[in-house]
């Protein structure tokens, strides 16, 4: 009974038997070698890449279960991005303005269209999906070192399912969890964390961010010691340097600088380079699967369907139209002329040029072999300035100008040390901003925001804010005016808007035991 495995029934679920997902399979899936667990892995562990075709400002058509866009939304809440709006789009159109704006005007519930209506929100069902699946595998795997303990296939199995389970529950954390601070970890409220492969007839509620944290490092240390020395040869696997690259990013997070520092050490020797812009073929992919920088990437690219141009299509009325989103005025002024970003990692609107991202593929792109997503990505100008900001809050301000300069001289023309802050407090600052240059529209920005608001060295100001301009329509000049914003307030005055609700389908099936902050409605501020 032993070589059979369970593979989705030890997945969690949320049933009438108070199971924590919904989804799982009847199928018995048998796992007798390594081989069979490297077919679950590809197919129930890690995210598959989509291809979306862009030929219409109604880009989201669905974000149910079994659509490729995934988690649009984050792209949107925070202050990278604004509306971009011309002519008049029916609100019933699956355009990403119609379909995002809860998000991005946070929302009491934000996965409601413009007429209110609400879509399911499928992030959190599909991650705990593929963390069942991983503590299966991961369970499974332990089995099978036990009779072959020389089998380097199967410790780098382990290594990627300890790696991915890791992963996943920092986004999960990150999204629907408070943010990590020092001082309240212990009591501050998480995510659910489960790890055994057992089944369980229980409710499901939040754990604290410090024990959620501490399973996240765990399974990191563990995954560096399966992928010791391994880098695969294809980037869509994972090997020590994505162990590398996440676990620098999530002492960041915890504010563990001396380890930030540690785990990124000699990641130079590991055979990747920044690209040198002096260098860059305008209108090409600035970042893709076998570029320099690429670490790890899996899962879909939805920037597409999110940032669209003014002009997707003209035989079937969408010219000079646009229901969707764009680069903020508040990051685009952020670029100096000398910065060679502004060109590598943007595109112009067709009619309004306005600015879209651009760094990878493009609404132009159809079924891109070399696409890397928007989201589940590691590049190694992140490990550069991790590394940067993590000097600087040890007070090295010498050796963060130092790593800093490394991605500077290739990304701004005559780039010099001279050019950055003397103050430890102005350079953490600068190293921020640079952070957001650089990595804008790869899923950091919210993340970042949200740590900095509770840095115990330098936390956000009290003033701070995130202002998205509201428009209105007239009919008769066919045009969008300005009136108002919305506003995000800080942490102190605003923490349930700064993180996502846990989705209503799983607080029913827990019937209550999990639970939301509950966020104010929100309205047009002057």
């Amino acid at each position: 009974m032993k070589k059979i495995f369970v593979l989705l029934a030890c997945i969690l679920v949320m049933s009438s038997c108070k199971k924590f997902l919904e989804e799982y399979s009847r199928d018995l899936k048998y796992a007798e070698n390594t081989e069979d667990l490297n077919k679950l892995m590809i197919g129930e562990a890690f995210l598959p890449s989509f291809s979306f075709s862009v030929y219409s400002q109604s880009t989201i058509t669905t974000l149910n279960e079994n659509q490729g866009v995934l988690a649009p939304w984050l792209h949107v809440m925070d202050d990278d991005s604004e509306l971009s709006l011309a002519n008049y789009v029916e609100p019933f159109e699956q355009t990403p303005r119609n379909m995002l704006s809860g998000f991005h005007n946070w929302s009491q519930q934000p996965n409601a269209n413009v007429l209110n209506l609400e879509w399911e929100e499928s992030f959190w069902r599909k991650i705990y999906k593929r963390i069942g699946a991983l503590n299966a595998i991961i369970f499974q795997a332990e089995g099978l070192a036990e009779k072959n303990a020389g089998d380097t296939d199967l410790m780098h199995i382990r290594g990627e399912a300890l790696f991915l389970r890791a992963y996943y529950y920092f986004l999960l954390q990150n999204i629907y969890g408070s943010p990590y601070r020092t001082g309240t970890a212990a009591t501050d409220e998480g995510v659910p964390l489960k790890i055994s492969e057992k089944i369980q007839d229980d409710y499901f509620k939040r754990d604290h961010n410090d024990v959620v944290y501490k399973q996240i490092i765990a399974d990191l240390d563990q995954a560096a010691v399966f992928l010791a020395g391994y880098n695969p040869a294809t980037k869509i696997r994972v090997g020590i340097a994505a162990v590398k690259a996440l676990q620098s990013r999530v002492y960041l997070f915890t504010e563990q600088y001396d380890k930030a520092l540690e785990s990124s050490n000699g990641f130079e020797n590991l055979g990747y380079s920044l690209i040198d812009l002096n260098q860059y073929a305008e209108n090409t992919n600035f970042t893709y699967r076998n570029s320099t920088e690429s670490i790890f990437t899996m899962g879909p690219n939805s920037v597409p369907v999110v940032f669209l141009t003014d002009s997707t299509s003209a035989w079937n009325g969408d010219d000079n139209k646009a229901s969707s989103f764009k680069v903020s005025s508040g990051l685009a002024e952020t670029y100096t002329t000398d910065d060679m970003r502004r060109t590598a990692f943007f595109r112009k609107t067709a009619k309004s040029k306005a600015w879209i991202p651009g760094k990878y593929r493009t609404f132009q792109t159809y079924n891109d072999p070399v696409q890397v997503s928007c989201i589940f990505s590691f590049r190694y100008a992140e490990i550069v300035l991790n590394r940067a900001e993590a000097f600087a809050m040890k007070g090295s301000d010498a050796e963060a100008r130092e790593e800093l300069q490394k991605l500077r001289i290739k990304r701004v023309k005559n780039a010099s040390l001279a050019q950055l802050p003397q103050s430890n407090e102005a350079l953490v600052a600068f190293i921020r901003a640079e952070r957001r240059r650089e990595l804008c529209f790869e899923g950091h920005r919210w993340f970042d925001l949200r740590r900095y608001a509770v840095n115990a060295k330098y936390p956000l100001a009290a003033s701070f804010n995130i202002k998205h301009p509201n428009y209105t329509y007239d009919a008769q000049t066919k045009s969008h005016n300005p009136a108002g914003n919305y506003v995000l307030n800080s942490f102190a005055q605003d923490a349930a808007a700064w993180q996502v609700p846990i989705p209503g389908y799983a607080i029913d099936f827990n019937r209550g035991s999990l639970t939301n902050l509950i966020r104010p409605v929100r309205s047009v501020q002057p």
